[in-house]
């Protein structure tokens, strides 16, 4: 009796892995926060969960796969995109995107007499590539200073919500 116990044991215990290894490998990861570039909407060593299976949209926070470390970046620009920022008004396409996650830090650059985002483009953002930036502007490495273009495969996935510390669990927008 105790041997079909063991087995049954073990059985369950194969399953729960396989199941966990599946859902993380292609449906949900955790992965930390490293770094003020995404200040205020994610801070530094927070947790999140990163959606691997649903397709992204502009403004999506993504987890960058880099060479040595991962990046986590909000999409400003898919393949075929015209990008350009003049005096910190975004513009894609030719037609001016609010970005509405940018309110305070976009009061805080006002208030040092600077800009946000310095002017750039117009840009095209080639096939097969996306154009990314920090939510923090004056502190973020991204396709406008070092990244450069994000190629598809680089995405791991989108991210979903903060899940630690407890006292801060929310939905990521």
């Amino acid at each position: 009796m105790a041997k079909k116990e063991l087995v049954s044991w073990g059985k369950s215990i194969l399953i729960a892995l396989g199941i966990a290894f599946v859902v993380r490998t292609f449906l949900f990861s955790p992965y930390i926060v490293e770094g003020s570039s995404m200040e205020p909407t994610l801070h530094n060593h927070e947790k999140i969960f990163v959606n691997k299976s649903v397709g992204f949209s502009r403004g999506d926070i993504v987890i960058i796969k880099g060479s040595a470390e991962n990046y986590v970046k909000r999409i400003i620009g898919f393949p075929g995109d015209r990008i350009e920022m003049k005096n910190d008004q975004l513009f894609i396409n030719g037609k001016s995107f609010k970005e509405t996650y940018l309110s305070s830090n976009m009061k805080l650059a006002q208030q040092q007499g600077s800009k946000l985002t310095e002017d750039f483009g117009p840009i095209i953002v080639p096939k097969h590539h996306y154009f990314v930036m920090g939510d923090n502007r004056l502190f973020s490495k991204d396709s406008r200073n070092g990244l450069g273009y994000i190629k598809e495969e680089s995405i791991v996935g989108k991210s979903e919500f903060v899940f630690y510390p407890f006292t801060d669990v929310r939905m990521v927008q």
